[in-house]
């Protein structure tokens, strides 16, 4: 007889106590191995994919999508067969969700597929369906339907034993789309908002927006501008990526090398501000490594993944995380540790085609660099007027933490490193 395993929200880490039902990924009656990602949630600071570590037949899927579940909730049931001729053991201790996926171990762990039928109940909002024999689906036919929209538990299978077939499937998806539209039309609702255009503030996007209106309302910040003659610097990066058997080095890399030098030379730049229970600005926290956040375009919006202990990469080093970091921004696969930590931001906003920005500082950094995009203008070049490719750099800084006169020097260097790469190597 199948022994039913109850899978609960694991420990997400970084002190989350719930996260948002995004996706579901596998239906009721769908057989999963162990270690299976089955719920696609959302933190207040990731989007994460929640592995079971029970293997077996799926009997009941607990939360609607949009519905937010608390750690120790469950998730699911698993009908679990126990192998012929043993002892089941009791439930062991689920392995906490610590960043991104399971804790490491148990990938010794047997993975097998349970064919036998049992008895599975979907659970919905106010009554849970009557249990029912369900058969094993073919993966073709419950992707199909997934992608889709298809409830498999809603269908009459024509196959034997009632087994639903991709030709069930493919009424189901004809049936929908014929169905006549009737009465009156009705407003055309905002993605993931009602009608009227609201968009609710979940998630990761709820986070950035509170953290975004404390740091505008708690730090007195200011901005400096300047332009600087970027000619040399691209013709440095042509000349790095000559040689084919070599990664390229990207701007950003670049850009990301020169702040970490300007860091080493203005360490008060690479700081927070402690406040007391009152609010009130205690003390100024210098932090001893680099910790540099970049901005990052994602399908949920702007995000800041943290290139870790950047001080201690080489250019080559940093490109390569820098370019793994984006990469999962834009899959939506960034953990929460990669998102949170950082001690001073660059924010290459030139991709988007424009020249400056007065960004809000990422709390509770005390600094950004910013880079506009790089154009050929006319500018005065050794005496003499000439096309070079110039850009506006700007530079936001919290002014607890430091003066115009530190906030000028550090942004002259990083303008200076622009313009004369070469003063990098003093900092080799």
């Amino acid at each position: 007889m199948p022994i039913v395993r109850e899978f609960t929200l694991p420990d997400l880490g970084e002190g989350l106590t719930g996260a948002e039902v995004v996706r579901w990924l596998v239906e009721v009656g769908e057989v999963i191995a162990v270690d299976q990602p089955v719920v696609e949630v959302e933190t207040a600071k990731a989007m994460v994919e929640v592995p079971c570590p029970y293997g077996g037949v799926v009997t009941a899927r607990f939360g609607e999508v949009g519905e937010e579940r608390l750690v120790g909730q469950p998730l699911v049931t698993v009908a679990v067969a126990p192998e012929p001729g043993t002892t089941v053991p009791d439930a062991a201790p689920e392995r906490p969700l610590v960043g991104y996926g399971v804790a490491e171990g148990g990938k010794g762990a047997r993975r097998r597929r349970v064919g036998v039928p049992v008895p599975v109940a979907e659970v919905h909002p106010v009554a849970v369906v009557t249990p029912a024999v369900v058969a094993v689906i073919s993966p073709l036919v419950r992707r199909l339907a997934r992608d889709n929209g298809v409830e498999l538990t809603g269908l009459a299978g024509s196959g034997p034993d009632g087994l639903i077939v991709r030709a069930d499937v493919d009424r189901a998806i004809s049936a929908r789309t014929a169905a006549p539209i009737s009465g009156r039309t009705a407003a055309p609702a905002v993605a993931d908002g009602s009608a009227d255009g609201s968009i609710p503030l979940r998630g990761l996007r709820r986070t950035v927006a509170e953290k975004l209106t404390r740091s505008h309302h708690e730090i007195p910040a200011a901005t400096c501008w300047v332009d600087a003659d970027a000619t040399e610097l691209l013709a440095v990066r042509a000349q790095m990526n000559q040689d084919a058997r070599l990664p390229k080095v990207s701007l950003l890399a670049l850009l990301a090398r020169i702040s970490v030098a300007a860091l080493a030379r203005f360490p008060e730049l690479n700081a927070s501000v402690d406040l007391d229970a009152s609010g009130a600005p205690v003390a100024i926290r210098r932090h001893q490594a680099v910790h540099l956040g970049f901005a990052a375009q994602s399908d949920r919006g702007l995000v800041v993944p943290v290139v870790r202990d950047a001080h201690l990469l080489s250019t080559e080093q940093l490109g390569a995380e820098l370019a793994r970091l984006t990469e999962a921004a834009r899959a939506g696969k960034l953990t929460p540790a990669e998102l949170t930590g950082g001690t001073f931001t660059l924010n290459n906003y030139g991709v988007f085609g424009v020249d400056g920005s007065t960004p809000i500082l990422n709390h509770p950094e005390a600094a950004m660099l910013g880079v506009g995009r790089i154009v050929a203008k006319p500018w005065v070049h050794e005496g003499q007027l000439a096309v070079r490719q110039v850009t506006q750099l700007s530079f936001t800084f919290d002014h607890r933490v430091c003066d115009g006169g530190t906030s000028g020097g550090f942004l002259r260097f990083v303008a200076d490193c622009l313009e004369r790469p070469g003063m990098l190597l003093r900092q080799v």
